[in-house]
């Protein structure tokens, strides 16, 4: 039971870290993955928002149903 709550989490956020990507607001703003990694984080550096977001989907995807 765990393991579905902490891999629907992770695909939760993968959905929010896409969403980053496109649209600003205080939420996804919040939770932005290059305001974490990037010392200065930039319109240039929201695309990385799109790639983990993307990694996270499909890895948890492939765990629920693998």
């Amino acid at each position: 039971m765990l393991d579905l709550i902490v891999t629907t989490g992770g695909i939760v956020y993968g959905v929010v870290l896409v969403s980053a990507a496109f649209f600003r607001n205080g939420f996804t703003e919040a939770l932005r993955i290059d305001a974490l990694l990037v010392p200065k984080p930039t319109d240039t550096t929201r695309p990385l928002n799109l790639a983990v977001g993307l990694v996270l989907i499909a890895y948890n995807t492939y765990s629920l149903f693998g």
